[in-house]
């Protein structure tokens, strides 16, 4: 049976990738999508492929920057579909790379804006309608934010990611007693546009194939292939589901058994 019949869900952050896949899951799991993003575009291209007629989505042009945008798309959930039961956080800035030695920390403030304090904004914003009859906090966090990678430098984004997965745990405390659930996906080397990327741009820079690069990621995991933007919607959407109706302040890992905890 699918898991989400009759069910609202907020999705933050709805793109080409991990964003569009979640709310596609909700759709396909019976449920209604609410998409944001900053680019309307995007949200009208996913809304279009996913949900052809328009009965089960709806968006708005979101920055989760500004508390007036988040209180319209939450707004907007409630006026179209007469309430909200989940939100699922993917919106992100996860472009940012370097260490401590090069920090522009006034970045790094942005990058917190977004990713720790956008996060909570949204959640906010949707309070109203989750207290009504309970519900589902989902935050997209990283793996980067427990074990950093190597190949890679990303502090800022591992440093924001992990102050939200804190969060978490006051947040579960905090919103228990309303039957709010809230929890992280933590994926790791996920296969979607910017792992692809990333795969493409190594393999040019080093003159190999893109399989040879592809082949370092997956020779560190227990599973001999990458998860994939999929799979870590599929993980959101049970932890926004009533299937996980008894799980709160946790961190799932997705990321084919490369770290296990």
């Amino acid at each position: 049976m699918p898991l989400l019949v009759g069910r609202t869900v907020v999705v933050s952050g709805v793109g080409a990738g991990l964003g569009h896949q979640v709310a596609a899951a909700v759709v396909r799991d019976g449920g209604n999508a609410v998409l944001g993003a900053r680019t309307e575009a995007n949200l009208a291209k996913s809304a279009a492929v996913i949900d052809p007629d328009g009965t089960h989505t709806a968006y708005r042009a979101t920055d989760i920057t500004d508390e007036g945008q988040c209180a319209a798309l939450a707004g907007l959930a409630r006026e179209r579909f007469g309430g909200i039961d989940a939100v699922v956080h993917v919106a992100a800035w996860d472009s940012y790379f370097g260490g401590l030695e090069d920090a522009d920390f006034a970045t790094w403030q942005s990058v917190l804006d977004v990713n720790l304090l956008g996060a909570l904004r949204m959640t906010r914003a949707c309070l109203g309608g989750l207290r009504e009859r309970g519900g589902s906090v989902v935050f997209i966090g990283t793996q980067s934010a427990v074990a950093a990678p190597t190949q890679v430098r990303q502090a800022a984004y591992a440093a924001s990611k992990g102050a939200l997965t804190s969060a978490m745990y006051s947040l579960a405390r905090e919103l228990g007693p309303y039957r709010i659930r809230v929890n992280t996906v933590l994926p790791g080397w996920m296969w979607g546009p910017p792992v692809r990327a990333f795969v493409r741009f190594t393999a040019a820079a080093e003159g190999v194939a893109e399989d040879v690069v592809r082949g370092r990621l997956t020779e560190r995991m227990a599973l001999p292939e990458l998860a994939t933007d999929g799979d870590v919607a599929d993980a959101a959407v049970f932890l926004a589901s009533d299937r996980a109706r008894a799980i709160t302040g946790q961190s799932l890992l997705v990321n084919a058994g490369e770290l296990m905890r």
